[in-house]
């Protein structure tokens, strides 16, 4: 689950605009480790952005048949700096962590964890799953924040409609729905399905950036077409946003956003620091097995920490 990567992905800008309305923001495959490999679209982050508001961290992945991919195994491993986001479209996956924690994850409800100064976990889609399908979201933890302690939260939101858009609202505030799972930054994380042909005009905080992950079906997002599993940023200073599917089906799409995250982060495997020694003393942490705590539960070992770079991690800002 490291961010590392020697080959970052395309940024493709609206046609004709010096300074484009929508940023988009191609996806690249990345092996999820772990005694079966799974493949993922990671859109976040990428070489030219690292972060929408305090989202650092974007992977989506499915709809895969599980008979033909054996699904997903992931054994326990840390983290620390971060929260979790796990969002399913289809399937159920099995968690469990560090602190005693045995909960499932289904769609359309939100299971949030809170790496802070440290926590294990790990993740297996169940016997019940014929389709997996969904996506892997992290937040970065404020620098006042990133040594919390840490912790688990489940939520189910009601969807409600807005004309043509059925709205859930994990995180954050939209469409008169607010979450009531605290964050620590000013964040929204919602999913939205398009009714076919429909048009949603979304009232949003103008001091937010954006980004729309699409899941399925062609959208534009105000005016630029976004094809599935790209993502479009969109810049603070709107206070709408327009969606449009363009196609004659549903279309799912995943809104995220935040005021602008102005520290500078070290993503490194499953931590995120400030600092190349912050990220060298969790990774001695977990090696030593002395600072995330065990997962009980899980039928296998644990997953190893990677070697360190020979060269030191340099934190990164928002835009590259």
């Amino acid at each position: 689950m490291s961010n590392v990567e020697s080959r970052p992905a395309e940024v493709r800008c609206a046609p004709g605009a010096q300074t484009p309305e929508v940023e988009v923001l191609a996806p690249r495959d990345v092996p999820l480790g772990g005694p079966r490999a799974m493949t993922v679209r990671r859109t976040l982050p990428q070489r030219s952005r690292t972060l929408i508001g305090a989202w650092c961290f974007a992977d989506h992945y499915g709809p895969d048949d599980v008979a033909e991919t054996g699904g997903m195994d992931v054994a326990p491993h840390p983290h620390t700096g971060l929260q979790t986001v796990s969002w399913l479209f289809s399937g159920e996956i099995e968690h469990r962590d560090s602190l005693g924690t045995h909960a499932y994850v289904r769609p359309g409800e939100l299971n949030l964890m809170t790496g802070g100064r440290g926590i294990s976990h790990s993740e297996v889609s169940t016997g019940r799953t014929t389709v997996l399908h969904g996506v892997q979201l992290w937040v970065a933890l404020p620098a006042e924040h990133r040594l919390t302690e840490p912790d688990f939260q489940h939520h189910a939101p009601r969807p409600v409609r807005d004309g043509g858009a059925t709205i859930s609202v994990f995180l954050g505030t939209l469409a008169g729905v607010t979450s009531p799972v605290p964050a620590f930054s000013p964040l929204l994380g919602a999913e939205i399905v398009l009714a076919p042909g429909a048009t949603a005009t979304l009232a949003v905080d103008p001091a937010f950036e954006h980004g729309l992950l699409v899941d399925q079906g062609s959208v534009r997002l105000a005016g630029t077409p976004l094809r599935p599993a790209e993502l479009g940023y969109a810049s603070p200073g709107r206070d709408t946003l327009a969606l449009t599917n363009e196609s004659d089906a549903p279309a799912r799409t995943v809104l995220l956003g935040g005021t602008p995250f102005e520290e500078e982060i070290i993503m490194w495997w499953n931590f995120v620091g400030r600092s190349h020694a912050d990220i060298a003393e969790a990774r001695e942490g977990w090696m030593a097995g002395d600072r995330f705590g065990e997962v009980s539960g899980y039928d296998g070992d644990r997953l190893p920490a990677p070697e360190l770079p020979t060269v030191a991690l340099k934190p990164r800002g928002r835009v590259r």
